[in-house]
């Protein structure tokens, strides 16, 4: 009965370091390795997009903020101010582009 035993150990053992080192072949060799390359590429384009996306948001925000305080203190609705935020299935790159303020007319005097 302990033969058996140890014989079934054996056998176990045998197979799963069999698949271990095959796994291990397979990603040491070069199309194992460019998938790896290639999954690490696509998950560093991935966090750039979502950076840079961040980053559009904080800038737009910013804007909006500084526009606020011009408005407060000079009393002058800057064109910022007066844009309503464009709803997000038009923002991205292939979105409309927003129409352009218009300047104001000087005083003659």
């Amino acid at each position: 009965m302990k033969r058996i035993f140890w014989l079934g150990v054996g056998v176990v053992t045998g197979v799963a370091l069999s698949r271990k080192a095959t796994e291990t072949a397979r990603q040491a060799s070069p199309a194992g390795l460019a998938s790896n390359v290639g999954e690490a590429i696509r998950e560093l384009a991935g966090a750039v997009g979502t950076f840079g996306a961040d980053v559009r948001a904080g800038m737009s925000e910013r804007e909006q903020e500084l526009s606020d305080i011009v408005e407060e203190r000079s009393r002058v609705v800057t064109p910022v101010a007066r844009r309503s935020p464009r709803p997000a299935a038009a923002d991205g790159r292939h979105a409309a582009p927003a129409p352009r303020p218009r300047r104001a007319r000087r005083a003659e005097g």
